[in-house]
Formats: C-alpha cells, structure tokens, sequence
C-alpha cells in the first residue's frame, strides 16, 4: 500500500482502488475493462453469455425513455446558491439532461427474468429477482467506484434497462436493501402481470472527478408477459415522483475512502420508461413458414392485431405495491399512514400517534439522511423498526405515520386548514436533524420525543452508564436499542393515560 501510494499517488491510488474490486493491489482484465473501453472507444458487444442463447428470430419490444432532470433548486444546497461546493463536483448531475438512450429495442426473450418461480404462483406472494446481499450486519459497499461490475443473470435485463438512463448504473446499491423484487398482480391463462421494484443508483462522475451518487429512492413498474415469456404485452418502470424529493445524492471531495462525503436530496420530476405497444416479431413467416417483407406493398408497416387479457386472478396495484415495500422493509408491516391521517385515524380508535419526522425518506431505498448522518432512519427502520416487540407494541397501542421536514414545512405554511397547520408546527418545533421520533395525542401535543443520533449513542452505551431512568435497559431483550425503543413508546403510553382514560 505505501510503495503504491508513493509511486501512483494519493489521486493515482485513488483511481487504482475504484478499479481494484478485490482489493488484491493487482487489476486483473476484467478490473482492467472500464479503462480499456474508455482508451479505446470499443465496448463489448455482449453483456453477458445469457444472452448468446436467446432466440434473434423471437420478438422484439421497442421501449422509449422519458427523462426530466433533477430540480437543482430542490436540493438543501442550493438555498445559499451552492456555496463552498465545486462546479466539478456537480458537473455529471448538471450535465444529465437528457436520457442516454431515448429509445431502445429489447428482446421480449429478455423479460423472462420477470417471470415467478414455481413455488411464487399466488398473487402478491413477493420472491427476489436479484436477491440483497447487504443487511445491518455485512455494512456498505465502497463508495469509491466509478464503473458498475459487468452484470450477471438476471441483473443483465435490468443493467440494460437502466442504461438508457444513463451509461453507468449499479444494479446493486451501495447500502441495504438492494436488489429487486416482485410479485404476480395479474394471472390469465396465458398471461402474468408482474409488479417489481428494483433499488439501483447511477455514478455520475469521471475520473479525474470524484464519484458522485444519484440514488433514486427506487423504481417501481409492470410488465404484462406471456408465461412463456415469448410475448410482452406492456412494460412500464419509473421513479414515484409523488413526494416532494424522490433522490439522494452522496459526492465524495477528496482521493480516500474516508474522505469527506457530501450528501443532498432533491426532486427528480420525471425518470420512466415504457413500451411504445407490445412486442412484435422480428420475422414474419407466413402461413407455409416462408419469411414475408414486414412492410404492405404501400410501404406500410404490417399492423398486429392482440387479442385481449381475460384476467382470472387480480389484486389492485397499490397492495401489489404494499407486499413489495413490506419484502424491502419488514418494519412496513404496520401501516404508516399519511401524516394527517394518522391524526384522523387516531382520534376514531383512540390510539397515541407514533410519528418519525425525517430530513429524507424512510422507506426509499437509502434516501433516509444520507449514509454519512450517523443517525440515519436506515439505521432505525433496519433494527429496532423490524423488532417483532416492536411491531407488537406499535400495532395494538398506536397509529404510525412518518413525515419529510420540507413536507410539513409546506403543511405549516398552508393557512387553509390551520389544524393541519398547528400539528405540522407541533411536530416542527421538536425536530432535530436528522431524524426525530415523536409520541403525541391525536391534538398533536408532543407527550414525548427522542432524536435518533440521542438514541443510538444510548444504546451503544453500557447499561450502567445510562444515567436515564427514563431509557434504562430491559434484562429480557438482549439488544440494547429494541429494549430502549419499548421503553420509550412505554413512557409514551404512561404519560398519556390521563388522556387515554377520559
């Protein structure tokens, strides 16, 4: 490592380690291949031997892109006008205006990775196309990457998809849970609608830049495929763009691992592909096997006639969505409802409200504060959110909503309703970066609250140097921060009888 540094340098180094994958001080041809293409302008044909096998003559499904970019003033950065930070450094987001591919032809072949396995026939019965390696335990992938890994298997459909976003997608994320998943939403005698959501980011800087990272909090979409997967129907992926900021971004500013990492979130308005109709065959034979011109003698493309769907079995698209969030986020097996919602829905049953105010989402795939924030809601939802006592308590004794600061910045300053407005304010005034749990009434008055950065440094304590009686450990669960998290939703609980028992 030190006659390495001393020969290529801390940049040289630098570069060498985001290539050097296996960290053996060695690049291998294949380490070596992003270089190669880079030098020569020539990238391989194939991206993997999978694809060898597929049949040229089936048919082929024309998908077009649909790309708006990121709104720079959305990002927290940009209200003092981007100050201390490198033009560089935002040079591959400010550059990405437009889709690498905006159209692209794809083998319906190719979808067959959709497809279920044969013990996945029930609707809504979630299985993994590309299972998460990454849990709170195995940590985080390195940040000093530029190129993505050639895929393999079934990561190949979906590198190419996303390809045509832009030239350099990781179908595996950094930090838990990546991967993609699915599950049938629609079953014909012939036909399968399946649901997925695929987490996947994008590096966006070069060398001799930094990495920067573009993690959308995940896509989601539908294919409707024959079960033989000779045919697709419709294709649809995009990015929910339906909360105020859908994106988080981390950039690194200096040639170590260690260096220090900026982080933002912002809003991207538009990140979708689709199929312009279904697929086609690529040859025509007609009735006696000889191939016929796609074309009519006026010059016309020959036009297909599909027959329709008769579905025997469906289950509507939003718990299609729930089974895929819940197999991502086991914590999602309580509902967490809309902030206002949550009020109303509380006040009917009588239940506390259990409200986690954040910086950045909580059930995107890593837009949750940023990993550099110690106390990240990745941190909570990935321990003491998934814990069964937890999700016990929770369940029978509150209502749950989880909320975005910018969101109920909005809510407090919309006059129209100045009940939504006062509980916005209620939640707002406890807030402390980056993530604050919160206990209230369903009036909105704050009965009890915990910032999560607090909390953990609590439960990476000794239990005898908890001076808090109000956290004080539990001796029937061995990890420190479920039993500390009970005893707060417990402490909410108590202090809220008075209410509860009038």
């Amino acid at each position: 490592q030190e006659l390495a540094l001393k020969s290529l340098g801390n940049e040289g180094l630098f570069l060498f380690s985001s290539l050097d994958t296996n960290k053996d001080l060695y690049l291998s041809p294949e380490e070596f291949k992003p270089i190669a293409e880079k030098l020569t302008g020539v990238s391989p044909t194939s991206e993997s031997e999978e694809e060898e096998t597929l049949d040229p003559d089936g048919e082929t499904l024309s998908v077009v892109a649909k790309f708006q970019p990121l709104v720079m003033e959305t990002m927290t950065k940009s209200k003092d006008g981007f100050l201390g930070i490198s033009h560089v450094a935002l040079s591959g987001l400010r550059n990405w205006t437009a889709p690498a591919a905006p159209m692209s032809v794809l083998l319906a072949r190719q979808f067959k990775a959709f497809l279920p396995p044969k013990n996945k026939l029930d609707l809504g019965d979630p299985w993994w196309i590309i299972p998460s390696e990454l849990n709170i335990f195995t940590g985080y992938l390195s940040n000093n990457r530029f190129y993505p890994p050639a895929p393999k298997g079934k990561e190949v459909i979906i590198h190419k998809l996303l390809s045509m976003f832009h030239p350099r997608p990781f179908v595996r994320t950094r930090f838990a849970p990546q991967g993609a998943v699915a599950c049938i939403q629609a079953s014909s005698s012939f036909y399968y609608t399946i649901a997925f959501r695929i987490h996947a980011e994008f590096q966006l800087n070069e060398p001799p830049n930094f990495p920067f990272w573009f993690s959308p909090g995940q896509f989601t979409g539908y294919v409707v495929l024959s079960k033989d997967s000779s045919h697709v129907r419709d294709f649809r992926l995009f990015v929910p763009n339906n909360r105020s900021l859908n994106v988080d971004m981390e950039w690194l500013y200096g040639a170590s691992e260690s260096s220090n990492m900026e982080v933002d979130i912002g809003y991207l308005p538009q990140m979708e592909l689709e199929s312009t109709g279904p697929s086609v065959p690529a040859v025509i034979h007609d009735e006696n096997g000889n191939v016929i011109d796609s074309r009519d003698p006026s010059g016309e493309p020959i036009q297909f006639v599909f027959e329709d769907i008769a579905w025997q079995q469906e289950i509507p698209w939003e718990e299609a969505a729930q089974k895929l969030e819940v197999a991502m986020y086991p914590f999602k097996k309580i509902s967490y409802l809309p902030f206002t919602e949550a009020f109303e829905r509380a006040k009917a049953e009588k239940k506390l409200v259990h409200s986690i105010l954040l910086w950045g989402a909580l059930d995107d795939h890593k837009a949750s504060c940023a990993s550099s924030v110690p106390g990240s809601g990745r941190t909570l939802r990935e321990t003491v959110l998934e814990s069964s006592p937890i999700l016990a308590l929770l369940n029978e004794s509150f209502i749950s909503s989880w909320s975005l600061v910018k969101e109920l910045e909005e809510l407090q300053s919309n006059r129209e309703n100045e009940f939504y407005s006062k509980l916005a304010e209620l939640h707002l005034e406890k807030y402390n970066f980056p993530v604050e749990m919160i206990i209230c009434l369903p009036n909105g008055t704050v009965i009890h609250h915990i910032n999560a950065n607090y909390f953990l440094d609590i439960t990476s304590m000794k239990p005898e140097d908890v001076e808090s009686s109000i956290f004080s450990f539990s001796t029937s669960f061995e990890d420190p921060s479920t039993a500390t998290y009970l005893q707060f939703l417990k402490e909410g609980l108590q202090r809220a009888k008075p209410y509860l028992q009038s």
